[in-house]
């Protein structure tokens, strides 16, 4: 995709990353039937977008969770240090159960599903350059009970782990070996060796093998 000039100088500039060209491509065209907002580029890795960033001028960022190369929480940590002003969006089909908390928590004004419909896109879209929180019923009444009533004992094992922890057990649920890993998150083999061990201390597991069974597992069956 390339950046497309507007004739209309009020168009809100939106910035699209996500490792999927389709999902890339469908963004372009609903949002570039809009009157009010307008894409001015996309990136399918957190490297190229923040590379691209200062010219683009996006008043907003989509950010998918998984990205080919980077993380999606990463990235949205990258982008408020950065560029403070600029708001982020997190559109995903990762459960919002379990990352939705987390992306408002890095710097991110909303978050929905992939799966949602068009205008419902375009509402999140508009509700956060409006300066507003978008999620999902279901999930912003958890998020206000734990902000307001403190309810910290209904956290799953899942949502105990930490970004990192949890980001290693997506990739251990793509297939990804250690050594692998730990190429991708630019750090030591034996840092994902203690990862692992936390991970299954909090999800109560007695060996690599069932973590990797328990990760395979938990996004085939909510994929599916």
């Amino acid at each position: 995709m390339e950046r497309k000039s507007s004739t209309n100088e009020m168009k809100k500039n939106i910035f699209v990353v996500d490792d999927h060209p389709i999902i890339r491509e469908g963004l372009q065209k609903l949002i570039s039937k809009q009157d009010d907002i307008a894409i001015c580029g996309d990136a399918e890795d957190a490297y190229r977008a923040l590379a691209q960033m200062e010219a683009a001028k996006p008043d907003l960022v989509i950010v998918d969770i998984s990205l080919s190369r980077g993380n999606g929480l990463e990235l949205i940590k990258s982008i408020k240090v950065r560029y403070p002003g600029i708001f982020i969006l997190v559109i995903s089909m990762h459960d919002e159960s379990l990352y939705a908390e987390r992306s408002i928590h890095a710097g991110a004004r909303g978050y929905i599903m992939k799966s949602e419909a068009a205008d419902k896109v375009l509402t999140a879209i508009r509700s956060v350059l409006a300066g507003n929180i978008y999620l999902g019923d279901g999930i912003r009444n958890s998020i206000l009970e734990k902000l307001f009533y403190n309810k910290k004992g209904n956290q799953t094992p899942l949502q105990s782990l930490s970004d990192r922890e949890l980001e290693v057990f997506q990739l251990i649920a793509e297939g990804y070996k250690r050594n692998t890993i730990a190429e991708k998150l630019h750090t030591s083999a034996n840092t994902i060796d203690t990862h692992y061990a936390h991970i299954k201390k909090k999800l109560g597991l007695k060996s690599s093998n069932e973590l990797i069974k328990f990760a395979i597992n938990y996004f085939m069956n909510f994929d599916s």
